[in-house]
């Protein structure tokens, strides 16, 4: 056991608590012979205390209640402080019991002696934080009913009265300097109007906030929810907007916990908090078992998608990271971003494509990863339509490069990031996504476990309408919708990335998962709420245009047909898709993939886009070209999406 001996500090500390240890002693004494100790008991006294306290400060030591701070003293500091004091007394009840049966000894001595050291040991550990918070903030950390803003300090009424809460306004009155007096809460619990918490009260549901404002003379509202549906989010946000008080939320608790924001970095709402903050659960215990100690490799890693699971992947503490990116600066920023954010030094960084199947081998040969993920793709609808070749050289040769190259080395699991535009696609893009999914078919009895994770769009994302749509109203609009009726699935990125490693625990080899999204959004919607929260009103601040639907675009997007079906997962979030079972494919199955890819690969080569549309729908023959002009507006007859239903397993 490591204390740091030498420190001043940490002798004071003893020497405080055995003072604590005598006093308790002698006033169990004194209470028990009503302050007139025998002269009998005081020799008894005596006798005890050469050993009961080198026992009893021995018991601190294994502890460990020399290592906290006592400035900051916490309620866990108070449970283990009670568990040494209850194992203190037991031991010396044993010893009396053992050395002398009692004889001459008070048995009530010893029950008094116990709350008593755990009386004064704590009240010296109060005490210290106490004068700590005089010194650094003039007043008491604890609670205070006080109604008077010190000054420079902003009113502010936080909505949520439940565990970030109350976190919030403890670090709110333990922090001065963070600029915040809580005046009171505001939650949508009825049950909770009139009560308290760390002496702020609870004015009621969120219907009385603009009563509670000006009684309370609130200048700001902080949203304190890191847990909540998308529709509870809007609400709240909602009114807090129609009061016209600047209003900010707390991290999620995911971000919390990932120590990427501390619980007191308020930030402006953001649409990401519109999606929803229900929590992800993950089984870090099975993601631990393929990532910790192990090596893995990212394709993709300087994207938004790749580099999100580069930074959820060192969290499992993996023996090596490979990351392989075409971009040069986007693998620089991921580097750099391991380097100095994450203090994350064992990678290797491959420039190259994954196209180069002479790099991909020389890679894996060197490497030997366990795992890869390969989420390097060309993903922009109306780039590829106009440069379909592209899609089949990078989406299509890639990943079959890709997953030779992690056959032939043997890797463990190999997961494909799909999307839900391969799902009946109207578009390149989407075709070219569904021939990544049908190539597992190709190893089918490999040691290697392919798989795919096919989800929706996910916000900040690189092509996402939002940073689109943010820029827009940053230059005053208009900004421009494709279709009125146009619905997306969204999610954020991260919990995109987490949910990819966790079905990497599932697979047993050419499954394809779903990642459940949630309910759809309009885009027009969407469109509104970015505007709302600029502070603006749509189509009075800033105008919405409609420009019609790009080439390839339908109005709604998929994550499943109605003839593939999807059966639950041990995770609420994850399904598989039923007529997924690589191991069942036919020859001739087989030997029709192998046909259209190859006519795949001639047309690419030779530039001939109308080639490249007929090879993909040999391979894909659910795949549907849709002509948009640039000026339609019309509902373009795509299909309504499939009910996300999961069948029984």
């Amino acid at each position: 056991m490591r204390i740091a001996l030498r420190t001043a500090n940490f002798y004071i500390m003893m020497c405080v608590d055995l003072l604590c240890f005598a006093a308790a002693l002698y006033a169990a004494y004194m209470l028990r012979f009503d302050f007139s100790i025998p002269y009998l008991h005081v020799e008894r006294m005596k006798g005890l205390l050469p050993w009961v306290l080198p026992m009893k400060l021995a018991v601190f030591v294994v502890f460990s209640m020399y290592r906290g701070m006592w400035r900051y003293t916490s309620l866990r500091d108070s449970i283990l402080l009670l568990r040494a004091a209850s194992v203190q007394s037991l031991l010396v009840i044993a010893g009396v019991a053992y050395l002398t049966g009692f004889a001459g000894y008070s048995r009530a001595v010893f029950g008094m002696d116990f709350l008593l050291t755990f009386l004064f040991t704590g009240g010296a550990r109060l005490g210290i934080r106490i004068l700590f918070s005089l010194r650094e903030t003039g007043r008491f950390w604890l609670p205070m009913t006080g109604r008077t803003a010190r000054k420079g300090a902003r009113r502010v009424i936080i909505i949520g009265a439940g565990r970030a809460g109350e976190r919030l306004v403890s670090e709110l009155n333990r922090d001065v300097s963070l600029g915040y007096f809580p005046v009171g809460f505001v939650d949508n619990n009825p049950a909770l109007k009139g009560r308290t918490i760390h002496g702020r009260p609870v004015m009621g549901t969120l219907d009385r906030l603009p009563e509670a404002i000006v009684s309370t003379r609130a200048e700001e509202l902080l949203i304190a929810l890191t847990e909540a549906s998308s529709e509870q989010v809007r609400h709240i946000v909602q009114a807090c907007s129609e009061t016209g008080l600047p209003c900010k939320i707390l991290p999620p608790m995911n971000e919390i916990l990932d120590f990427k924001r501390g619980i007191k970095n308020m930030r402006e709402v953001n649409y990401l908090d519109l999606l929803g903050r229900s929590p992800v659960e993950l089984d870090t215990g099975a993601i631990s078992r393929y990532l910790q100690g192990k090596c893995i490799l990212v394709t993709g890693c300087g994207g938004s998608i790749g580099s999100e699971l580069v930074r959820q992947i060192i969290r499992y503490a993996p023996a090596r990271l490979v990351l392989v990116d075409a971009s040069e600066f986007n693998l620089y920023k991921i580097q750099m971003d391991l380097e100095h954010v994450h203090g994350f030094h064992d990678y290797v960084a491959i420039l190259g494509n994954i196209r180069d199947a002479h790099l991909m081998r020389t890679t894996f040969a060197a490497h030997k990863p366990e795992a890869v993920f390969h989420a390097a793709a060309y993903k922009h609808v109306p780039m590829l339509e106009r440069n379909p070749w592209q899609a089949v050289q990078n989406n299509i040769l890639g990943t079959q490069t890709l997953m030779q190259a992690a056959h032939d080395a043997g890797v463990q699991r190999f997961v494909v990031v799909s999307t839900d535009k391969a799902v009946r696609p109207t578009n390149v893009m989407g075709a070219s996504k569904r021939v990544t999914e049908l190539l597992m078919r190709r190893f089918s009895g490999s040691s290697t476990r392919f798989m795919a994770v096919r989800f929706g769009n996910v916000v900040g994302s690189s092509g996402s309408v939002v940073p689109l749509f943010l820029d827009q109203i940053a230059r005053g609009g208009p900004v421009t919708v494709t279709h009125p009726e146009v619905t997306r699935y969204f999610m954020s990125i991260a919990e995109a990335a987490q949910l990819i490693l966790q079905a990497g625990t599932m697979a047993q080899g050419g499954e394809i998962f779903v990642l459940d999204m949630g309910v759809p959004v309009k885009i027009a919607d969407m469109a509104k709420d970015l505007i709302r929260l600029a502070g603006l009103e749509p189509e009075v601040d800033i105008p919405i245009v409609f420009t019609g639907l790009r080439e390839g675009e339908k109005l709604y997007e998929e994550l499943i047909t109605a003839d593939e079906g999807v059966v639950r997962t041990e995770h609420d979030k994850i399904m598989v898709l039923r007529c997924c079972d690589s191991a069942q494919i036919s020859e001739s199955a087989l030997q029709t993939l192998e046909q259209g890819l190859q006519q795949a690969v001639q047309a690419a080569q030779a530039h001939d886009g109308a080639a490249v549309r007929r090879a993909l729908h040999v391979l894909v023959p659910e795949y549907t070209e849709v002509e948009h002009t640039h000026t339609e507006t019309g509902a373009s007859g795509a299909p309504e999406p499939a009910a996300l239903r999961p069948e029984p397993a």
